[in-house]
């Protein structure tokens, strides 16, 4: 568990004083994917850098595993720090090192004896699929395997937490997703806790299990993404939520098509997990002597299950109506009635 208790860090400039993170509280379990996700200027790099101590605190606590961070003195932070990796934005590589010298070089900082150093890159390098790479030079590499080396180097001590710092912004969509899909794979097969952060909801969307939302240095919103993508409160949320869905709902539920309706009633109908799966739609025609067309919709996978909204027509006999909708609902589908035709 890692706990994170009113977490501040003021930056000091001649003129005024800037609050970057302005007393955070965070609880993250051992062993999920928990994102961050905020614009440039919201305080996300500079969270994430605190909790290893790479910025020092202006006040508050970073608890690891009942171990107190911040009041470690240098010596134990050292120490502390061979269980926290960091992968960054742009890599970070030692240019002069090859693929497997970058990977060895914490390693070598730690003390680790040569043949068990060897032993646990090749190892890595399996993991992260650089084999046939081992001795290639950081510019040798395109920008996936340039990351790819990354992670293994934060991966080389056996950390507890991966923490993960714009990790995909300076790659195509591609190769973006490639990554997260080997973070996905390190987090099951290691067990491995992993704080991202992002400007991304595309990357929240893929592989994180909860997700909070940071603006002007504080966490506005926070919980399961699902929970968050179905039901965003703040209005940066929303914004976010965009991004992988599109224009709000109440923009696409008025005129756009709406006056193509002649009769019967439009339906908004928002799946949540399970349901986002099932066939509700052809179960529904089926059961009841009612037709239905679908208007509008859009459904999303997340690692924390499927979510998504579905704006239909539905004709038929008024009561039939009443019947097809209190069976909807029945199998905890959201239903909202948007207009009368």
């Amino acid at each position: 568990m890692i706990t994170i208790n009113q977490l501040s860090k003021v930056f000091q400039t001649n003129n005024a004083s800037i609050t970057a993170v302005d007393k955070l509280d965070l609880s993250i379990n051992n062993g999920e994917i928990f994102g961050v996700i905020g614009y440039s200027g919201a305080g996300k790099s500079t969270f994430i850098r605190l909790i290893n101590r790479l910025e020092e605190p202006s006040s508050g606590e970073v608890t690891i595993d009942d171990q107190t961070i911040t009041a470690l003195s240098k010596k134990q932070l050292r120490l502390s720090r061979q269980e926290i990796g960091m992968i960054f934005q742009h890599f970070n590589l030692l240019w002069s090192r090859t693929v497997r010298q970058n990977i060895s070089f914490p390693l070598e900082i730690a003390g680790v004896a040569k043949a068990e150093r060897e032993e646990r890159v090749d190892e890595l390098i399996r993991l992260v699929g650089l084999s046939g790479r081992e001795d290639a030079y950081p510019s040798q590499l395109s920008g996936g395997q340039k990351q790819r080396v990354g992670i293994a180097r934060a991966l080389a001590n056996r950390p507890k937490v991966l923490l993960c710092d714009e990790a995909t912004s300076a790659l195509d969509p591609e190769t973006t997703d490639a990554i997260l899909s080997l973070l996905v794979d390190i987090n099951k097969q290691l067990g491995l806790t992993i704080i991202l952060i992002t400007h991304e909801m595309h990357v929240i969307q893929k592989i994180c299990h909860r997700v909070a939302v940071m603006e002007q240095g504080a966490v506005v919103e926070e919980g399961n993404v699902v929970d968050v993508f179905s039901h965003p409160k703040q209005s940066v949320t929303k914004k976010f939520v965009e991004q992988v869905m599109g224009k709000p709902e109440e923009q696409a539920t008025d005129e756009t098509f709406m006056h193509h309706v002649e009769q019967g009633k439009v339906l908004r109908l928002h799946f949540v997990g399970e349901t986002a799966n099932q066939a509700v739609i052809s179960q529904v025609a089926k059961q009841f002597k009612v037709d239905l067309n679908i208007l509008h919709g859009n459904v999303k996978q997340t690692q924390a299950g499927a979510y998504g909204t579905l704006y239909v027509q539905i004709t038929g006999e008024e009561v039939e109506i009443t019947k097809a909708i209190d069976h909807i609902k029945s199998i905890a589908v959201e239903v909202e009635v948007k207009g009368h035709a």
